[in-house]
């Protein structure tokens, strides 16, 4: 993890904004660079800002958060765009994660999971919680499987690499990983990379959805 990861904030709520950037505030890790009223102010600052992470609300005026994301993701390929709102509903997850975000949580865990999540971020993590998690799982058992997954097997995974898979599917942030398994974030991150590679995924939640089906 760098010294200073930069934050943007882009919500409608500016109670939710002032709050972030106060608990920033707080953290010399997290340097708050950006503030935005609704995604069409984001659309027009943010690339300007290029900041490490972006907490996006969904329900804004004008245009919504994961349309923001999908837009400004190809600009910013190097930013970490984390959904923060008060839907849990699984079509926004899912559709939240396929625009690019790398992250799910929900203001009302906002005192309690948000410096950890973006802790996770900085070193390269998907924070969701486990609520979360299991709506993605629900809607990917939703969705039949592509012949090609299908062939992916787990056994392609090593022994360390299956117990660091199967501790995401129970929802443990990388930290909690790393402690239980009495290793450093770095490496479970790097267990994450590998992971995803065997198993053809680019997320957590794809990861994970598709242990639960294999499983």
């Amino acid at each position: 993890m760098k010294n200073l990861a930069t934050i943007a904030i882009v919500d409608d709520h500016r109670s939710t904004r002032e709050l972030v950037a106060d608990m920033l505030q707080e953290e010399s890790r997290f340097k708050c660079i950006g503030l935005f009223p609704d995604a069409i102010a984001a659309m027009r600052g943010l690339p300007e800002l290029m900041p490490d992470i972006v907490l996006m609300d969904i329900n804004m005026p004008g245009m919504k958060g994961i349309e923001c994301i999908r837009e400004l993701k190809p600009q910013m390929p190097k930013t970490n765009f984390v959904i923060l709102t008060v839907y849990n509903e699984s079509d926004y997850i899912f559709d939240a994660l396929s625009a690019g975000a790398v992250g799910y949580l929900l203001k009302r865990s906002i005192v309690d999971e948000l410096i950890p999540a973006l802790e996770e971020v900085a070193r390269g993590g998907s924070p969701m919680n486990g609520e979360i998690a299991r709506k993605v799982v629900q809607r990917f058992h939703t969705t039949e499987e592509a012949p090609t997954a299908k062939q992916d097997k787990l056994e392609e995974l090593s022994e360390r690499e299956m117990e660091v898979l199967t501790l995401l599917a129970r929802g443990r942030l990388c930290k909690e990983i790393a402690d239980e398994l009495g290793i450093s974030t770095n490496t479970v991150n790097t267990y994450n990379r590998r992971i995803y590679e065997k198993l053809h995924v680019h997320s957590r939640a794809e990861a994970v959805a598709k242990y639960n089906r294999m499983n």
